[in-house]
Protein backbone atom coordinates (compact mmCIF):
# COMPACT_ATOMS: atom_id res chain seq x y z
CA UNK A 1 0.00 0.00 0.00
CA UNK A 2 1.58 3.40 -1.45
CA UNK A 3 1.04 6.36 0.96
CA UNK A 4 2.08 9.52 0.86
CA UNK A 5 2.71 11.74 4.12
CA UNK A 6 3.16 15.49 4.32
CA UNK A 7 5.11 17.37 7.29
CA UNK A 8 3.94 21.19 7.13
CA UNK A 9 6.58 23.59 8.97
CA UNK A 10 6.86 27.00 9.44
CA UNK A 11 10.17 27.01 7.43
CA UNK A 12 10.05 23.80 5.69
CA UNK A 13 7.11 21.34 4.26
CA UNK A 14 8.23 17.62 4.12
CA UNK A 15 6.90 14.66 1.87
CA UNK A 16 7.82 10.65 2.06
CA UNK A 17 6.70 8.12 0.09
CA UNK A 18 5.79 4.90 1.89
CA UNK A 19 5.13 1.18 0.71
CA UNK A 20 3.63 0.14 3.80
CA UNK A 21 6.53 0.55 6.44
CA UNK A 22 9.46 1.14 3.82
CA UNK A 23 10.33 4.67 2.67
CA UNK A 24 10.38 5.22 -1.28
CA UNK A 25 10.83 8.47 -1.66
CA UNK A 26 11.57 11.83 0.00
CA UNK A 27 10.88 15.85 -0.93
CA UNK A 28 11.67 19.04 1.01
CA UNK A 29 10.71 22.16 -0.22
CA UNK A 30 10.74 25.88 1.52
CA UNK A 31 7.01 26.84 3.41
CA UNK A 32 5.63 30.39 1.90
CA UNK A 33 6.38 33.02 4.27
CA UNK A 34 4.32 35.29 3.12
CA UNK A 35 0.89 35.20 0.58
CA UNK A 36 -1.84 32.65 1.77
CA UNK A 37 -3.22 29.20 2.31
CA UNK A 38 -3.85 28.96 -1.68
CA UNK A 39 0.01 29.15 -2.22
CA UNK A 40 0.73 27.19 0.81
CA UNK A 41 -1.17 24.32 -0.12
CA UNK A 42 0.18 24.16 -3.77
CA UNK A 43 3.85 23.72 -1.79
CA UNK A 44 2.60 20.97 -0.67
CA UNK A 45 1.07 19.80 -3.66
CA UNK A 46 4.39 20.15 -5.56
CA UNK A 47 6.16 18.42 -2.20
CA UNK A 48 3.66 15.41 -2.55
CA UNK A 49 4.59 15.29 -6.82
CA UNK A 50 8.56 15.57 -6.19
CA UNK A 51 8.39 12.95 -3.46
CA UNK A 52 6.86 10.65 -6.18
CA UNK A 53 9.42 11.66 -8.59
CA UNK A 54 11.93 10.21 -6.36
CA UNK A 55 10.05 7.16 -5.37
CA UNK A 56 9.43 6.66 -9.14
CA UNK A 57 5.74 6.43 -8.35
CA UNK A 58 2.59 7.32 -9.47
CA UNK A 59 -0.52 9.48 -7.79
CA UNK A 60 -2.73 7.13 -9.46
CA UNK A 61 -0.74 4.49 -7.15
CA UNK A 62 -1.22 6.00 -4.14
CA UNK A 63 -4.18 5.16 -1.70
CA UNK A 64 -4.02 7.91 0.78
CA UNK A 65 -2.28 11.49 1.59
CA UNK A 66 -1.84 11.78 4.94
CA UNK A 67 -0.77 15.38 6.44
CA UNK A 68 0.73 16.71 9.65
CA UNK A 69 0.01 20.34 10.13
CA UNK A 70 0.52 22.45 13.22
CA UNK A 71 -2.40 24.03 15.06
CA UNK A 72 -5.69 22.28 16.53
CA UNK A 73 -6.77 19.77 14.28
CA UNK A 74 -10.57 19.36 13.95
CA UNK A 75 -12.09 16.71 11.52
CA UNK A 76 -9.85 17.77 8.40
CA UNK A 77 -9.82 21.21 9.41
CA UNK A 78 -6.95 23.29 10.69
CA UNK A 79 -6.72 26.58 12.64
CA UNK A 80 -4.79 28.16 15.66
CA UNK A 81 -1.23 28.00 12.70
CA UNK A 82 -0.19 31.34 13.35
CA UNK A 83 3.49 30.36 11.80
CA UNK A 84 1.85 29.66 8.33
CA UNK A 85 0.29 31.95 6.35
CA UNK A 86 -3.57 31.54 6.18
CA UNK A 87 -3.42 28.89 8.60
CA UNK A 88 -4.43 31.19 11.67
CA UNK A 89 -8.36 31.04 10.86
CA UNK A 90 -9.87 27.62 10.50
CA UNK A 91 -10.80 25.95 7.47
CA UNK A 92 -10.44 22.33 5.64
CA UNK A 93 -7.16 21.36 5.00
CA UNK A 94 -8.33 18.08 3.63
CA UNK A 95 -10.73 19.31 1.07
CA UNK A 96 -8.63 22.00 -0.63
CA UNK A 97 -5.68 19.38 -0.80
CA UNK A 98 -7.96 16.68 -2.00
CA UNK A 99 -8.68 19.02 -5.02
CA UNK A 100 -5.04 19.22 -5.43
CA UNK A 101 -3.78 15.81 -5.42
CA UNK A 102 -6.70 14.06 -6.24
CA UNK A 103 -6.90 11.61 -3.25
CA UNK A 104 -8.35 11.01 -0.02
CA UNK A 105 -6.40 13.12 2.90
CA UNK A 106 -6.03 12.51 6.45
CA UNK A 107 -5.34 15.74 8.68
CA UNK A 108 -3.26 14.97 11.73
CA UNK A 109 -1.40 17.43 14.85
CA UNK A 110 2.30 17.59 13.18
CA UNK A 111 3.60 16.27 16.57
CA UNK A 112 0.76 13.80 16.87
CA UNK A 113 2.15 12.81 13.75
CA UNK A 114 5.98 12.29 14.75
CA UNK A 115 4.76 10.41 17.91
CA UNK A 116 2.76 7.84 15.89
CA UNK A 117 6.05 7.69 13.66
CA UNK A 118 8.31 7.32 16.93
CA UNK A 119 6.15 4.72 18.71
CA UNK A 120 5.93 2.47 15.47
CA UNK A 121 9.31 2.91 13.68
CA UNK A 122 11.92 4.78 16.00
CA UNK A 123 12.39 5.39 19.58
CA UNK A 124 9.18 4.16 21.26
CA UNK A 125 9.17 1.07 19.86
CA UNK A 126 8.10 -1.28 21.95
CA UNK A 127 5.69 1.02 24.51
CA UNK A 128 2.10 1.41 24.08
CA UNK A 129 2.14 4.64 26.04
CA UNK A 130 4.40 7.42 25.28
CA UNK A 131 4.66 11.59 25.21
CA UNK A 132 6.67 12.81 22.39
CA UNK A 133 7.97 16.44 23.10
CA UNK A 134 9.18 18.75 20.55
CA UNK A 135 11.38 21.97 21.26
CA UNK A 136 11.65 24.26 18.54
CA UNK A 137 10.21 27.48 16.87
CA UNK A 138 7.49 26.62 19.26
CA UNK A 139 7.05 23.61 21.83
CA UNK A 140 4.45 20.99 20.59
CA UNK A 141 3.25 17.24 22.38
CA UNK A 142 1.75 14.18 21.01
CA UNK A 143 -0.09 11.20 22.83
CA UNK A 144 0.16 7.67 22.03
CA UNK A 145 -1.96 6.01 24.71
CA UNK A 146 -2.95 2.20 24.20
CA UNK A 147 -0.57 1.89 20.99
CA UNK A 148 -3.32 4.34 19.26
CA UNK A 149 -2.72 8.41 18.90
CA UNK A 150 -4.77 10.42 21.62
CA UNK A 151 -6.19 13.30 19.45
CA UNK A 152 -8.77 14.43 22.49
CA UNK A 153 -12.84 15.43 21.95
CA UNK A 154 -12.46 18.18 19.47
CA UNK A 155 -8.54 17.34 18.22
CA UNK A 156 -7.03 19.67 20.82
CA UNK A 157 -4.98 17.16 22.65
CA UNK A 158 -1.21 17.35 22.87
CA UNK A 159 -1.15 20.71 23.33
CA UNK A 160 2.00 20.54 25.81
CA UNK A 161 3.59 23.42 25.11
CA UNK A 162 0.62 25.64 26.95
CA UNK A 163 0.85 23.53 30.11
CA UNK A 164 1.35 26.39 32.61
CA UNK A 165 4.15 25.46 34.83
CA UNK A 166 4.21 29.16 36.41
CA UNK A 167 1.42 30.85 37.19
CA UNK A 168 1.18 34.84 36.61
CA UNK A 169 4.54 34.03 34.40
CA UNK A 170 6.19 35.63 31.65
CA UNK A 171 3.71 35.97 28.42
CA UNK A 172 3.71 33.22 26.05
CA UNK A 173 3.56 33.56 22.34
CA UNK A 174 -0.61 32.29 22.52
CA UNK A 175 -1.00 35.33 24.60
CA UNK A 176 -1.74 33.45 28.13
CA UNK A 177 1.17 33.66 31.08
CA UNK A 178 3.66 30.71 32.20
CA UNK A 179 3.30 28.61 29.66
CA UNK A 180 5.86 26.05 29.00
CA UNK A 181 6.21 27.53 25.17
CA UNK A 182 6.85 31.38 27.16
CA UNK A 183 10.09 29.53 28.23
CA UNK A 184 11.60 26.63 26.15
CA UNK A 185 9.94 27.84 22.76
CA UNK A 186 12.62 29.09 20.26
CA UNK A 187 10.69 32.50 19.21
CA UNK A 188 9.36 33.46 22.76
CA UNK A 189 13.46 32.65 23.82
CA UNK A 190 14.62 35.14 21.07
CA UNK A 191 12.14 37.57 22.72
CA UNK A 192 12.99 37.57 25.68
CA UNK A 193 16.71 37.97 24.66
CA UNK A 194 15.86 41.12 22.71
CA UNK A 195 14.15 42.36 25.84
CA UNK A 196 17.02 41.93 28.08
CA UNK A 197 19.20 43.25 25.18
CA UNK A 198 17.20 46.67 24.89
CA UNK A 199 17.46 46.78 28.59
CA UNK A 200 20.85 46.77 28.71
CA UNK A 201 22.03 43.31 29.43
CA UNK A 202 25.52 42.02 27.19
CA UNK A 203 24.92 39.25 24.84
CA UNK A 204 26.26 38.34 21.68
CA UNK A 205 23.06 36.21 20.42
CA UNK A 206 22.24 38.42 17.51
CA UNK A 207 26.38 39.33 16.80
CA UNK A 208 26.59 35.36 16.01
CA UNK A 209 23.39 35.52 14.16
CA UNK A 210 24.79 38.52 11.89
CA UNK A 211 27.90 36.85 11.93
CA UNK A 212 26.15 33.62 10.14
CA UNK A 213 23.77 35.82 7.77
CA UNK A 214 21.20 34.26 9.86
CA UNK A 215 17.46 36.34 9.38
CA UNK A 216 16.67 35.13 13.36
CA UNK A 217 17.90 33.30 15.86
CA UNK A 218 18.10 30.01 14.73
CA UNK A 219 18.59 27.01 17.15
CA UNK A 220 22.76 26.87 15.61
CA UNK A 221 23.17 30.45 16.43
CA UNK A 222 21.56 29.78 20.19
CA UNK A 223 24.14 26.95 20.46
CA UNK A 224 27.03 28.90 19.19
CA UNK A 225 26.91 31.91 21.43
CA UNK A 226 26.26 29.38 24.17
CA UNK A 227 29.40 27.45 23.65
CA UNK A 228 31.25 30.75 23.09
CA UNK A 229 30.12 31.64 27.20
CA UNK A 230 27.11 34.04 26.63
CA UNK A 231 25.80 34.19 29.96
CA UNK A 232 22.06 35.05 29.24
CA UNK A 233 21.69 32.42 26.65
CA UNK A 234 22.86 30.08 29.07
CA UNK A 235 20.16 31.81 31.63
CA UNK A 236 17.47 31.46 29.11
CA UNK A 237 18.55 27.89 28.73
CA UNK A 238 18.35 27.11 32.46
CA UNK A 239 14.73 28.52 32.32
CA UNK A 240 14.15 26.27 29.39
CA UNK A 241 15.07 23.13 31.15
CA UNK A 242 13.40 24.14 34.20
CA UNK A 243 9.65 24.74 32.43
CA UNK A 244 10.18 21.24 30.04
CA UNK A 245 11.13 19.39 33.68
CA UNK A 246 8.22 20.51 35.29
CA UNK A 247 5.25 20.39 32.01
CA UNK A 248 7.11 16.96 31.19
CA UNK A 249 6.65 15.65 35.03
CA UNK A 250 3.14 16.99 35.07
CA UNK A 251 1.94 15.12 32.15
CA UNK A 252 3.74 11.67 33.14
CA UNK A 253 1.79 12.10 36.51
CA UNK A 254 -1.40 12.41 34.42
CA UNK A 255 -0.94 9.35 31.58
CA UNK A 256 1.62 7.92 33.41
CA UNK A 257 3.22 7.34 29.92
CA UNK A 258 6.49 4.50 29.81
CA UNK A 259 8.33 6.78 27.49
CA UNK A 260 9.12 10.31 26.34
CA UNK A 261 10.36 11.29 23.31
CA UNK A 262 12.22 14.03 23.18
CA UNK A 263 13.07 15.88 19.61
CA UNK A 264 12.36 19.54 17.53
CA UNK A 265 15.22 21.33 16.00
CA UNK A 266 16.35 22.89 19.40
CA UNK A 267 16.84 20.12 20.92
CA UNK A 268 17.93 17.96 18.66
CA UNK A 269 20.58 20.62 18.01
CA UNK A 270 21.61 20.75 21.90
CA UNK A 271 21.77 17.23 22.09
CA UNK A 272 22.01 14.82 24.97
CA UNK A 273 23.60 16.73 27.81
CA UNK A 274 20.31 18.87 27.36
CA UNK A 275 17.86 15.83 27.32
CA UNK A 276 20.06 14.68 30.29
CA UNK A 277 19.26 18.52 32.11
CA UNK A 278 15.48 17.86 31.45
CA UNK A 279 15.72 14.29 32.77
CA UNK A 280 17.22 15.66 35.65
CA UNK A 281 14.88 19.03 36.08
CA UNK A 282 11.65 16.19 35.54
CA UNK A 283 12.52 13.68 37.99
CA UNK A 284 12.02 15.99 41.21
CA UNK A 285 8.46 16.49 40.16
CA UNK A 286 7.40 12.98 39.44
CA UNK A 287 4.70 11.62 41.78
CA UNK A 288 5.07 7.85 40.55
CA UNK A 289 7.55 6.34 42.86
CA UNK A 290 10.19 4.92 41.75
CA UNK A 291 9.90 6.39 38.43
CA UNK A 292 10.41 3.99 35.32
CA UNK A 293 10.32 6.87 32.71
CA UNK A 294 12.26 7.20 30.42
CA UNK A 295 13.52 10.14 28.31
CA UNK A 296 14.69 10.09 24.81
CA UNK A 297 15.91 11.34 22.17
CA UNK A 298 13.56 11.22 18.47
CA UNK A 299 15.37 9.03 16.22
CA UNK A 300 13.56 10.24 12.67
CA UNK A 301 14.79 13.33 12.79
CA UNK A 302 12.75 16.51 10.62
CA UNK A 303 11.10 13.53 8.34
CA UNK A 304 9.37 11.61 11.68
CA UNK A 305 6.15 13.85 11.15
CA UNK A 306 5.51 12.90 7.31
CA UNK A 307 6.49 9.41 7.92
CA UNK A 308 3.37 9.16 10.44
CA UNK A 309 1.31 10.95 8.23
CA UNK A 310 1.52 8.60 5.77
CA UNK A 311 1.52 5.69 8.38
CA UNK A 312 -2.26 7.44 9.42
CA UNK A 313 -2.96 7.87 6.12
CA UNK A 314 -3.28 4.05 5.11
CA UNK A 315 -5.77 3.83 7.45
CA UNK A 316 -8.31 6.14 5.50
Amino acid sequence: MVTVGIDLGGTNIYAVVLDGEERLGRAKLRTPSTGDRTGVIDVMDAAVRDALGDAGRDIDEVTGVGVGSPGVVMAGTVGGASNVPGFLERFSLADLLKQKVGREVRVTNDVTAAAVAEHRLGAGRGTDDLLAVHVGTGVGGGIILGGRPFEGGAGGAGEFGHIVVRQGGAVCPCGRRGCVEAYAGRRAMTLAAERAKAAGTSTILFDVMEDKGKARATSGVFAAAYERGDTLVADLLDDAIEALGAGIASAVNLLDVDVVVLGGGFADRFGGWFRSRVDAAMRPHLFLQPPRIRVVAAELGDEGGAIGAALLAAEI
